[in-house]
């Protein structure tokens, strides 16, 4: 009698994810796009990540954020790296977005060595994946092959991008827009895990008046963690104000921590705190708190489905010499 094959379960899912993931006749990326015309083209990448992030502990939060601000708008095509008035990047939106010399750097040496070849929208894909693995996270495999979009708008920006106060509804409806899941969007919020803030993002959720009593506003926000938040506030809700860590815990570690914070109500955005509120995905979260291995094995996949969102190929778009500017 024949042996039974027993497939464990998340190789099984992985695979079955990628081949559907190919199915589509509008993916053309692949995972050796670049192995004859520039084979060291993710060594370059990953090396320049390694040593800026050694420099600036930061830098994996900003070029995470960086790629979700690419992606939302105008898809996965490097738009918010031009620069010029009335582009992505001039928007009040994308004032405090880092991580674009990092960019620049990977990709000067990639024109040195393999002049023409490597677009920025790859180089940026593959820098998040990098940050995020730096950073204590999961070693994603990124398909390659994007182009570089020649557009980039700044009028396009808010109606595509998450704002922290957004309800779940509001956030659903953008992910949805993008062919991301209710899944994607509690995994792809684990993001918050690394990262920080300015006090404009949260301080609507409590207030303090000018003889420095404290009022709680949001009730999902827990007081001792909220009073805590006022003192990195002292000047209010300015936005040049001093910056507050995203994960309270563990800020410079990629890893599950984000997810016991919101069952703690610790999340510092109120749209981190409908995900425990809201009876759609509290379970997850529950979940991924419990379990850092299911948090990792869902953001492999729903960073796979982020960073493919709305991708250019071909004549669709370019190869920037420089990434702050078309050709």
């Amino acid at each position: 009698m024949a042996e039974t094959l027993h497939i464990p379960y998340h190789l099984l899912t992985f695979v079955l994810f990628h081949l559907a993931l190919f199915a589509s006749s509008s993916y053309s990326l692949s995972f050796d796009f670049y192995a004859t015309s520039c084979p060291t083209a993710e060594i370059i990448v990953k090396n320049t990540v390694r040593e800026a992030s050694s420099l600036d502990p930061t830098l994996p939060g900003k070029l995470l954020r960086l790629v979700f601000h690419d992606c939302f708008v105008e898809g996965c095509d490097a738009s918010i790296l031009l620069q010029g008035n009335g582009t992505e990047r001039s928007d009040p939106a994308n004032s405090f977005l880092g991580g674009f010399s990092t960019i620049d750097s990977a990709k000067r040496v990639l024109e040195f060595f393999c002049p023409g070849t490597v677009s920025c929208a790859d180089i940026l894909a593959l820098a998040a994946r990098d940050a995020v693995e730096f950073a204590g996270g999961p070693s994603v495999q990124v398909p390659t092959g994007r182009r570089d979009g020649r557009i980039s708008l700044a009028s396009n920006v808010r109606p595509n991008i998450i704002d922290t106060s957004f309800t779940m509804d509001q956030m659903l409806k953008i992910f949805s827009a993008k062919g991301l899941s209710l899944d994607d969007l509690v995994t792809l919020s684990g993001a918050h895990t690394i990262g920080s803030a300015h006090c404009n993002a949260f301080m609507d959720r409590f207030k303090v008046d000018s003889k420095g009593n404290f009022t709680l506003i949001d009730s999902s926000l827990d007081r001792e963690y909220a009073a805590q938040l006022t003192k990195r506030c002292p000047g209010g809700a300015a936005a040049t104000s001093p910056t507050t860590d995203n994960d309270p815990e563990t800020p410079s570690l990629f890893d599950n921590q984000y997810y016991k914070d919101l069952l703690a109500h610790k999340g510092l955005f109120q749209s981190d705190s409908v995900l425990v509120s809201d009876k759609r995905t509290i379970s997850k979260v529950q979940n991924f708190a419990n379990n850092q291995d299911s948090f990792f094995e869902s953001w492999e996949q729903s960073f796979l489905r982020l960073t493919s969102i709305g991708v250019k190929i071909d004549n669709e778009g370019e190869v920037r010499q420089l990434c702050a500017v078309v050709n």
